[in-house]
């Protein structure tokens, strides 16, 4: 059978059909197994690093469970002529449910609310204070790849006014295009971040674009947390000059700022984008047919260019 080194779990079900077809080895084992396995199996965090690939002479593919691949070298990799997959389009309904979820619960304080009721504060406290809608206001979006696209679909079909910024307009949609960003968060409600983590991409929701948005905006991160200067995001939301953020990454995940706990403005998620039983396994399927398709000689269904 063929080596294969497990980095990270994929769906039970799914790891049960991983195990039938190759010989897998927990990565506490990778020092007993570096000179025979073949593929690695990870997701975008996890690795491996350059240095650990140079130790896997036989290692001739790399497949990930998740769409984001800033933990993988993927270059370096690619230099050595080992492929890298990942598992794209999957999970672009759950994101971008999640992150219209995020706007939605933010401007309507609905996680606080909730907490409201829950605390059996409602008798003694009367009426909850207004929020802000959700429909009909702009919203503005980093990013226009799959998961933006169906991010704007569902924004518009709220009644809402889509813009987007990219490097370059991207050339079948038909949203008004921003070529700065701090201009697109100057003219938005919303702010809806769904970038990769990228050296060109680290911070690039700056003070700045923070700021821009104004005291009555909103951030929604559902992309990663490197993309937002996060000291600058908690320093706005604190002083009031930033409205509210929805967030589902961070820079130093698991670690959040404590300062953000206690904030009503703000809604935190533990990075549960792709969080869904339907996803998760579609996700771990894919991985286990990139490395079906590889061993056959047949191409690789998602490859990373």
């Amino acid at each position: 059978m063929i080596d294969v080194i497990q980095f990270a779990p994929l769906r039970p079900e799914i790891q049960k059909v991983l195990e039938a077809r190759y010989k897998v080895h927990p990565k506490e084992d990778l020092e007993k197994v570096l000179g025979v396995v073949r593929a690695a199996v990870t997701n975008g965090h996890s690795g491996p690093p350059p240095g650990l690939i140079d130790k896997m002479p036989k290692l001739e593919i790399i497949a990930s469970a998740s769409v984001g691949y800033d933990g993988i070298p993927v270059e370096y990799a690619r230099s050595k002529g080992i492929p890298v997959t990942n598992t794209p389009d999957v999970l672009n309904d759950d994101v971008a449910d999640l992150a219209i979820g995020l706007m939605i619960m933010t401007a309507r304080r609905l996680v606080a609310s909730d907490c409201y009721v829950r605390g059996g504060k409602w008798p003694s406290g009367g009426e909850y204070p207004l929020a802000f809608k959700a429909s009909g206001k702009r919203v503005g979006i980093l990013g226009m790849g799959r998961i933006g696209r169906e991010i704007g679909k569902r924004a518009e079909a709220m009644n809402n006014k889509v813009a987007y910024h990219t490097r370059n307009p991207v050339a079948d949609v038909a949203w008004p295009h921003y070529p700065d960003l701090v201009e697109l968060a100057k003219n938005s409600d919303f702010l809806i971040i769904i970038i990769p983590a990228t050296p060109q991409t680290n911070k690039i929701v700056s003070k700045a674009v923070i700021e821009a948005l104004g005291p009555e905006g909103i951030l929604v991160n559902v992309a990663r947390g490197a993309v937002v200067d996060e000291d600058a995001l908690v320093e706005a939301l604190v002083s009031g000059k930033l409205g509210g953020a929805g967030l589902d990454v961070f820079v130093n995940e698991p670690q959040v700022p404590e300062v953000l706990f206690g904030m009503d403005n703000v809604v935190l998620q533990p990075h549960v984008g792709s969080a869904t039983f339907e996803t998760r396994r579609a996700m771990s399927q894919l991985v286990v047919d990139n490395l079906d398709a590889h061993f056959a000689g047949k191409p690789l269904l998602t490859e990373i260019k």
